[in-house]
Parts: structure tokens; sequence; C-alpha cells
């Protein structure tokens, strides 16, 4: 891994690539247990929110791919053209932490209900061994390779396909009709909508870290691939929350006398989608320090992943899914803007050459990212105290008032 332009023989993947990465990641016991939350609004309106909240998430997501194809750079380098050097180390930073804290997540869901899989099965308990052992396979799966994971995730996809729609198709004919059900709880609208852009938006700090080896096809691949399988996901863990009366996805599973599949589910998608946090946090960690071991690097994020996952509390898992939003919707809103105002002069060599000594204050960060970043991240949680949706007045205010200032500039300059 590095940081410079990958190379036209790196340049492997197609479209039915990308289609089958971004369903890998979006097959996953978090985005079925994220769907069981939405359980308060309904059959009807979750359906609605999950499908809405898709089409929101994943346009950025694929438009910032579209970056990475282009410049060949990974997803932090490619912050550097609108933030600058430095202003890309801060994000850097804050996305190594979002990063170690979605695979503690993770291990923390996956391990609980290997847990009570194992205690169902063989009368075995054992949470922190399942941590454990999860985190370490999510590991070696991100230093086997990119040649190696392209093959892996392959084999894997497919399963987990054919596990999942056996699921579905499960949970028609075991359970009684979702509508059926009363909603347990209550959930504004607006925050359930939040909760289910906020997972494609989390994506975004990784997404050029793949489709910089693009051939071809990464937009529609990302953004079909991961719309379809994560509203699938969603679908089921409502559903299921709905005839359950939970949302957490293992009872149904014991429920629909799905034992050993479940197991299988359980571990693979949890890797398939969790040794992407691991590498990107590689990638994120080398923009800082280009000189760093890159496996190295995915040996310590692995390893604090499992350590944060024995500590983490899984109760604050809605608060860490808002707070991801508030960092990277108004982020990834001004690199956008920033690459459909000045893409013609963006010049890769100038953003991979470290300008440091004495003029990192001038050349190192971009002051009006940052503002406009910044005014997005507090209207973010503005709205959300005001119960009226973030995720949209975020992106939209952060965009705005870059696309604004940054036209008014350009307009000086050809004055």
């Amino acid at each position: 891994m590095r940081l410079a332009p990958t190379t036209p023989k790196e340049r492997n993947l197609r479209q039915s690539d990308f289609f089958l990465l971004w369903a890998g990641a979006a097959i996953s016991i978090m985005e079925i247990f994220s769907g069981g939350l939405l359980a308060p609004l309904g059959l009807v309106t979750g359906i609605l929110v999950i499908v809405f909240g898709h089409v929101i998430g994943n346009t950025p997501l694929a438009l910032a791919g579209l970056l990475g194809q282009e410049k060949g750079v990974t997803s932090m380098v490619s912050v550097r053209f609108s933030f600058g050097i430095r202003g890309s180390h801060l994000f850097a930073v804050l996305n190594i932490m979002q990063l170690i804290g979605w695979m503690a997540v993770m291990e923390i869901v996956a391990a609980d209900a290997m847990d009570t899989l194992t205690q169902h099965l063989f009368s075995y308990t054992n949470p922190r061994l399942w941590i454990v052992g999860i985190g370490a396979l999510t590991t070696f799966w991100a230093l086997s390779g990119e040649r190696a994971w392209r093959h892996l995730n392959r084999i894997a996809v497919t399963f987990l396909l054919i596990l999942t729609a056996f699921i579905t198709y499960n949970v028609f004919f075991v359970f009684e009709s979702p509508l059926s059900f009363h909603p347990p709880g209550h959930l504004p609208l607006a925050l359930g909508l939040d909760l289910v852009i906020a997972m494609p938006i989390s994506w975004l700090p990784l997404v050029s870290d793949y489709s910089r080896f693009a051939k071809r096809g990464s937009f529609w691949g990302t953004w079909v691939g991961y719309f379809i399988v994560s509203s699938w996901m969603y679908f089921v863990g409502l559903i299921s929350a709905l005839s359950a009366g939970e949302a957490m996805p293992t009872q149904a599973m014991l429920v629909l006398g799905l034992g050993m599949p479940a197991m299988f589910i359980v571990v693979l998608s949890t890797v398939t989608s969790d040794y992407l946090d691991v590498y990107s946090s590689a990638a994120s960690w080398l923009n800082i320090w280009p000189h760093a071991r890159d496996k190295l690097a995915m040996i310590v994020a692995g390893a604090l992943g499992i350590g944060v996952a024995l500590v983490f509390p899984i109760e604050q898992y809605q608060n860490f899914l808002l707070w991801i939003g508030s960092v990277f919707c108004p982020l990834f809103a001004v690199v956008i803007t920033d690459y459909i105002v000045k893409r013609r002069e963006y010049d890769v060599e100038e953003v991979l050459r470290e300008m440091g000594g004495r003029y990192w204050y001038r050349r190192g960060f971009n002051p009006k990212a940052i503002a406009a970043w910044a005014v997005g991240l507090a209207v973010y949680w503005l709205a959300n105290y005001l119960g009226v949706g973030s995720s949209i007045p975020s992106m939209l205010s952060a965009a705005g008032l870059y696309y604004l200032i940054e036209i008014r500039a350009i307009g000086r300059r050809n004055y």
C-alpha cells in the first residue's frame, strides 16, 4: 500500500467487482440490527425510510469514489485537494477513530450473536473469546492483500447472499405477518432517516481506498451493490424486529431454526465488512505517516479494534452513528463540491508532496473548507436537537457555503 496513484496495471477492478465488494460490506449483522431499530416506525413507513435514506446516502458515497477512480489515490489523500495536507491529517485521525469504533461495534454484536447461538446449540458461553477470534480473523483477511481479498470476497459474498435469501424466505413462512404486530417503542421519523443515511455515509472515508483500483464502473457498481443489499439487510432487520419484538436479530434466527447457517452468516458477514475498516485504517495512517509499514498498521488497527470491543458500551451505538454522520456528512459534501468546482485544477503530485517546515501554516490547511465543514457540523447537531433530520441540512449547508466561497474566489481571480 502506498500514497502514490495506482498504476494502469493495478487498475483491474470492474463494475462487477465493486458490486460484490459493496454487497459484501452491506451483508452485516450490524445492518440487520440497524434495520431492527426502525421497528417503531412500522412496516410501511420503515420501508420508505430505508429506501429514501439509502438513495440519499448512497449518492455521495458513489460520487466520492469517482475521485479515487479518476486520480488513483486513497480517500484521505483525496481530502488533501480540498482541505490541504495538514487538514487531511485531522480527518485521517477522525477516520481512524471511527474505523476502530466500527470494528469494535461489529465485533461486539457478532460476538453476542455467536455466544447466543453457541449457548443454544452447545451450552457454551464465552463472548470475549468470540471478540478476539473474530477480530483476529478480520485482521488476517485484511493482511491477505488486494489480489487475495478480491477472490475471497467473491466466494464469501456469493455464499452470504444465498444464506441471506434463505433467511428472508423463512422469515415470511415462520413468522406471522409483520403487519399484525404493534411497533414497539417510539422513534422520530427524522431520527430514523438519519440512522439509515449514516450507514452509507460511514463508508465515505473508505470508498476511494478501493475505487482507485478501478478499471471502470466504480460509481454504479458501488451505488447499486450497496443500495440493493444494504436495503435488503435493513428490511430483514425491520421485519425480524417487528415479528420477534426486539432489534437484535439472533433470537429471530433461533426461532427460524437457523443454528449453523446463522453462525456462518455472523462470522463471514462480520469479516467481509470489518476487513475494510482494518485496511482503510492503515490507508489513513499512511496519509499521516507515509513511510510507515502498512501491514504493521493493519495489525495495530486490528488489535485496537479488539481492545475497544472489550470495553465499548454497545448501548451507545445510536450516538456513535450520529457522531459519524455529523463529522463525515459535511466533510464529503465539501470534498465533492470542491471536486465539481475545481476538478481541472487538481494536481496529484502537489498534494502528495509533504509541505512541512515554516510554510505549513500557509499551505497545509484550507481555512475556507474547514469553515464550511464546521458550519455543516454545527447545523447537523442543531437539526438533531430540533428533531428535524440532520444529514440533509448538514450536507446542503456545507456544500452550499463552500460553493459560494469558491465561486466568488474564482470570479476574483478571473477579474
